[in-house]
């Protein structure tokens, strides 16, 4: 008896696709609000003028499937017929098995038979041969339209080089900023000027910047719980935070180490993977090591520990920071920053109740959250952020803005009481050098302008306030926070 059969597959996909007989997706499934990322999606699936095969990629939980059903629903209010969408779930045994030439021809034999569709394919990199599948779709039919997700980026960037060159528009799905969770959860927020931008305040009078962070102050108290769950919708709308986490180890973290990078990397020792993700979870925010990782976990050779942490960053589970050159000083020796992709995430694994309350681990843990935010507001961009380490003594700004052939921004995280930054700091010395500077501090009162030696101000801002801000720069369409 086969495994698959065409029957069979039809009766999977007619339950993937309620609308082929409703017209409409289940509200459930296309939740009211929407990612920032949704919007991005949409405008590329609708750019009639330059098709793209739109992909988006990020870790479990962040909401992809989500967009995907928003992005069906939107069609569907436009009039598109719905046999005209078919959604696919490439990881379903039986579809998976079956493969895309089988779940297409079934589709096209009994729902469809023209070309002139919209195929939405959820976590494709499960699919054989699925990089030259969407080729061959984007060649041969050039009157289809495809989005699809994947929850391991390296593997979708790598069939985007080698089938996708010109052809595909990657979309990176980070967790919620702090902005999207304050609108998630319809907290009362801040009026601000649609068009406030972060580092012009410091041309404000501080009377001005009071009135603003008077405002910000709405969201202050979400900010620890935001800490906490993170950036994940559905956990940060869950009435049990305990239960938030433990989900989160078990379907953000679990499967993917266990399951998804085992399979999707041949990987025969899951345990190493496990070991050396814990180590990255303490040190986040820390410049690692290869070999001390390797010294530290006895038995784990350094190209083991390169090549896992790869794979932890093609799950979008870290993110490595890398050295950037500043003022013609030479950066030391080029070992990358690594933070864990939420701080959510650290916390869930680390499983410690007493993160919030220890000053040194929310240093680590705001500076993983600003990282994260910054990283992903320069994402679309020619920037890259990174880190600056140099001169004799080895001083350190935490992240760097890298604009090719334009001044560099500089943010250094001191959440701690008083903020201090020391006139011979890094970034009090090379501000002058950099198109804006940012201290990012604890207290809801410590903001306004910190003078330096040099001459060039810095802006000194709340972690809360900075993140929001990001996030409302963000949705109303600005390019830097400069």
């Amino acid at each position: 008896m086969a495994i698959t059969s065409k029957a069979g597959i039809l009766k999977v996909l007619t339950s993937f696709n309620p609308w082929w007989k409703t017209g409409a997706v289940n509200p459930q499934m296309a939740k009211t609000y929407r990612r920032f990322a949704f919007h991005e999606a949409m405008k590329r699936l609708t750019q009639t003028d330059l098709r793209r095969t739109v992909i988006l990629t990020g870790t479990r939980r962040v909401g992809k499937t989500t967009i995907q059903y928003q992005m069906i629903q939107t069609l569907l209010e436009q009039g598109v017929p719905p046999q005209k969408i078919v959604f696919v779930s490439m990881d379903h045994p039986m579809l998976k098995l079956s493969g895309f030439n089988d779940v297409l021809e079934c589709y096209h034999e009994n729902v469809y038979p023209e070309q002139d569709v919209y195929y939405f394919f959820d976590e494709v990199q499960y699919a054989q041969d699925w990089d030259k599948w969407l080729k061959t779709i984007y060649d041969m039919q050039p009157d289809t339209q495809v989005v699809a997700t994947g929850s391991a980026s390296p593997a979708l960037m790598r069939g985007s080089r080698e089938s996708g060159a010109g052809r595909w528009s990657v979309i990176q799905v980070p967790t919620m900023s702090f902005y999207e969770y304050c609108e998630l959860l319809n907290i009362d927020r801040p009026q601000i000027p649609e068009k406030l931008k972060i580092t012009p305040m410091l041309r404000m009078t501080q009377q001005q910047r009071t009135q603003i962070m008077i405002q910000l102050s709405k969201v202050q108290n979400h900010f620890n719980r935001y800490l906490q769950i993170g950036g994940f919708p559905e956990l940060a709308l869950a009435d049990n935070d305990l239960m938030a986490q433990q989900i989160m180890r078990e379907d953000v973290v679990d499967k993917v180490l266990k399951r998804d990078l085992p399979s999707l990397y041949n990987i025969r020792n899951a345990t190493e993977l496990e070991r050396i993700f814990l180590y990255l979870c303490n040190v986040s925010s820390e410049i690692v090591s290869i070999e001390a990782i390797a010294r530290e976990l006895s038995g784990v050779s350094r190209p083991t520990v390169e090549n896992y942490i790869q794979y932890l960053e093609s799950a979008n589970l870290i993110y490595q920071s890398w050295p950037v050159n500043m003022a013609g000083k030479k950066v030391l020796k080029a070992s990358p920053k690594i933070y864990i992709a939420d701080a959510a995430i650290r916390n869930a694994v680390l499983m410690d109740d007493g993160l919030l309350a220890d000053p040194v681990e929310m240093g680590k843990i705001v500076e993983t959250a600003v990282y994260k935010h910054v990283a992903a507001f320069y994402y679309q961009q020619a920037a890259s952020v990174g880190y600056f380490r140099g001169g004799k003594k080895g001083k350190e700004i935490d992240i760097v803005v890298d604009y090719p052939n334009t001044a560099n921004i500089l943010i250094e995280v001191k959440y701690r009481e008083g903020a201090p930054i020391a006139e011979d700091s890094a970034i009090a010395e090379l501000c002058g050098e950099a198109s804006a500077a940012v201290v990012v501090t604890k207290n809801a009162d410590d903001f306004g302008v910190h003078n330096t030696r040099s001459g060039t101000d810095m802006l000194r801002i709340p972690a809360f306030a900075f993140l929001y801000l990001l996030g409302h720069a963000e949705k109303h369409g600005y390019r830097g926070i400069g």
